[in-house]
């Protein structure tokens, strides 16, 4: 439940762009599936499927069409958008087939989602990230006809924050429910806006404020618009509508309350004065119910899983506006989630409490439109005990009032039988994939693992079977996975290094004999290790017990004993790149012979001056002496995330790099390195930024299959290559990039498989 701003994915450093927007284009192909293209083309990878973990990051925002109640779709900080499939009891990625370019993993980070009441054929989606600095790139907004199954985008010219705090709030994209051709949007930053033509063009509503945000760090801005729906089915403009707006914004404008009221169509404002308890509050979430009345939710404190003070309240009763009535209050507790069904007394209301400071409380349920509350799922039966924490958004569907679902740090849990005395509460995750792989490595044929996955938030685990759940790790909580390696020749050995986040957030090792049944903590750490605590950091395995690990900026230590004593190798110190900026060696064990052991050194970063260097051991990474002499010791300088290296385990010597701009490679152990293929940076985007090897096609000239993420001739993708380099074929589609890959690791049991993380949208792998 980390805000996951992973530093791996790069944000397109959009330029301003004026209220006519860009124009679009338009993305065709199925969700998930890549249109048929010829092997010469695209080679074989017509179709990726996700491994199956469910749910794994958190959910914003679980919204049903208004009018079609069995329609329903789902929104994520960093993994997508998707839409609820009843047939099959699965969710369905819709932003799969959009085509994000390596530049443009920042729109997987959908900030608002919405649904035209009067075609349920189309929806709305509003993507981006980086409303926490100034001048902050600018969004997208993405339209679909066709349910999500292909796309037109438009830039935006406002910042867009998809993974900022309360980013579970309620929905900022708003259609007029009369006249679809009109949509507001409340921003972080730049106030209200509106468009009315569809979403294609925009103007600020400077008639309730032309104030721009400055300053930088999270952002809260306007929040939502609602609008009144007496004059249902004229066709018209619907003349009246309210704002919220947080305190941030409203400080900054000089507005004198945190809603709204307009009765021309937007054209003037004027405040509503709110109950003084809640006066400069945060507003989560407000719904009007069918009779007209408003149901508030507000927080003293903005973002998700903050504490209250917290209050509920009734708002209406007059022509526009009417009296407030407060209907539940909490200290410890936040309030988030807010949802309400029905009208009259037996509305029943059910509301989401954030932060920690009550355990007995979960979702809190009145069933009389707000007199008395009862909890429906603290201490309750769940399948799954993974349900707790940022229950910042709760739906009630509307054709079931005993189906309840909310959202949480790890996905979405729904019960069918609120109305029990003791409800029944499970994930509602089948297919949804937001985990995001940090590092993974395959495991060769006959081992009793396809490979060792290791993912911000859920932990390292161990994949035998792609179609279920995995079930060995050595953290089965809230935990953190960096890095792997395992003993190719026995590979019942395997060492992980990770963070336990539900423990203290500190960093852990372990290691197991027994292929993950059972895992053993590491006695100590190396030096450096305890303070390791991102991705950047590699862990070699030379054989049972023998191991060599890389933290982040420090030098590589040895171990003979499972990790009960560290002795640091020889490997030179790093000078400083960047403050915050990590940078670490990046190890390689040789598979047929482990006592050769290989380091990369990128230089850090590409403004560093400090050239990409290999490095060679022949004690199993004891010591290390400069390897080669030609290319190793002038690669391009490059941060960690856009570089790689791995071993062919097929061949003793045989080693790949990318250093962000070209592939190299040495069949000698690094002594002498090839420059392979015309991979260069282009239009944009980096030459060489990763390299797997997986199985070899039968009769092939060598014994891997190699793919290579970057560009090849000016055009971006991934490669492969089945002859050593020679000739190369796109292995991906201009339909299915997933905005770049950090992770890319080829499959030992089936030639043409290969696994990359999408951008925080799972672990994907090609059929």
């Amino acid at each position: 439940m980390v805000n996951r701003t992973h530093n791996f994915i790069i944000p397109a450093l959009v330029a301003g762009l004026l209220a006519g927007c860009s124009g679009g284009s338009t993305t065709p192909g199925a969700a998930g599936t890549a249109p048929a293209m010829t092997a010469a083309t695209v080679g074989s990878a017509t179709t990726w499927t996700s491994a199956k973990w469910g749910g794994g990051g958190y959910v914003t925002g679980v919204i049903y069409h208004p009018v079609n109640s069995s329609l329903l779709y789902a929104r994520t900080d960093v993994g997508g958008a998707y839409r609820w499939n009843a047939t099959d009891s699965t969710w369905t990625p819709i932003t799969d087939g959009i085509g994000w370019g390596p530049n443009e993993g920042q729109f997987h980070e959908v900030e608002s989602l919405a649904l035209d009441p009067n075609n349920d054929q189309f929806v709305y989606m509003v993507t981006g990230d980086g409303a926490t600095s100034y001048p902050a790139p600018k969004g997208r907004i993405y339209i679909s006809s066709d349910r999500g199954t292909t796309w037109t985008h438009y830039d935006l010219p406002f910042a867009v924050g998809g993974n900022d705090d309360g980013r579970a709030y309620g929905e900022r994209l708003s259609i007029d429910p009369e006249l679809p051709s009109i949509m507001y949007y409340a921003t972080r930053q730049d106030g209200l806006w509106k468009s009315t033509d569809s979403g294609h063009t925009w103007n600020q509503v400077t008639s309730l404020s032309s104030i721009r945000l400055t300053n930088g760090g999270q952002v809260y801005g306007t929040q939502q618009v609602v609008f009144d729906t007496s004059n249902r089915g004229t066709g018209t403009q619907t003349w009246v509508m309210w704002a919220t707006v947080n305190p941030d914004y409203a400080k900054a404008a000089g507005l004198t309350s945190s809603l709204y009221e307009s009765t021309n169509g937007g054209a003037t404002w004027a405040p509503v004065e709110v109950p003084s308890a809640v006066s400069g509050y945060y507003i989560p979430h407000v719904v009007r119910a069918a009779d007209g009345y408003f149901y508030f939710a507000f927080n003293q404190t903005g973002g998700q899983g903050r504490p209250g003070p917290g209050f509920v309240y009734k708002f209406g009763g007059g022509a526009h506006g009417g009296t407030w009535t407060q209907l539940l209050s909490t200290t410890g507790m936040g309030v988030g989630g807010l949802a309400v069904n029905g009208t009259g007394s037996t509305t029943r209301i059910a509301v989401g409490m954030t932060s920690w400071s009550d355990s007995s409380k979960q979702i809190q349920v009145s069933d009389d439109a707000g007199l008395n509350w009862h909890e429906v799922e603290a201490n309750m039966p769940h399948t799954s005990d993974d349900c707790k924490g940022w229950i910042e958004g709760v739906t009630i569907d509307p054709a079931n009032r005993d189906h309840i679902m909310h959202i949480h740090g790890g996905g979405i849990c729904e019960t069918t039988n609120a109305s029990s005395a003791t409800p029944t509460w499970s994930p509602k995750v089948n297919n949804l994939e937001e985990t995001a792989t940090l590092a993974a490595v395959a495991a060769p044929a006959g081992a009793p693992y396809k490979l060792i996955n290791s993912a911000g938030d859920i932990g390292t685990w161990l994949v035998s079977d792609l179609t279920t759940r995995p079930t060995k790790g050595p953290m089965n909580w809230w935990s953190s996975g960096n890095a792997a390696d395992l003993a190719w020749a026995d590979t019942s050995y395997i060492a992980a290094t990770g963070v336990d986040n539900a423990n203290g957030h500190v960093v852990k090792a372990f290691w197991s004999g027994d292929a993950g049944n059972t895992w053993s903590q590491f006695a100590s750490l190396p030096t450096g290790g305890s303070a390791s605590s991102s991705q950047v950091q590699s862990v070699a395995v030379t054989s049972r017990n023998n191991l060599v690990w890389a933290p982040q900026d420090s030098v590589p230590s040895y171990s003979t004993n499972s990790g009960a004593t560290w002795t640091q190798t020889n490997l030179p110190a790093f000078t400083a790149t960047w403050n915050g900026y990590f940078r670490a060696y990046r190890l390689a064990a040789d598979r047929v012979n482990p006592s050769k052991v290989y380091a990369f050194d990128s230089g850090g970063a590409n403004w560093s001056g400090q050239p990409g260097k290999v490095y060679i051991s022949y004690d199993g990474g004891h010591s290390f002496g400069l390897s080669g002499m030609w290319g190793a010791q002038n690669m391009t300088p490059n941060g960690w995330g856009d570089t790689s290296m791995v071993v062919n385990p097929n061949a003793e010597g045989d080693i790949w790099v990318t250093d962000g701009n070209s592939l190299y490679h040495s069949v000698n152990s690094g002594w002498n390195w090839v420059q392979v293929g015309s991979f260069a940076s282009a239009n944009g985007t980096m030459g060489a930024t990763k390299v797997a090897l997986g199985k070899a096609q039968a009769g092939s000239s060598y014994s891997a299959a190699i793919y290579v993420e970057g560009t090849l001739n000016g055009q971006w993708g991934i490669f492969h290559s089945d002859d050593g380099g020679v000739t190369w074929s796109r292995w991906n589609d201009d339909m299915h990039q997933f905005g770049g890959n950090a992770v890319m690791v080829g499959d030992w049991n089936t030639y043409g498989r290969i696994y990359v993380n999408g951008a925080a949208r799972g672990l994907i792998y090609s059929n």
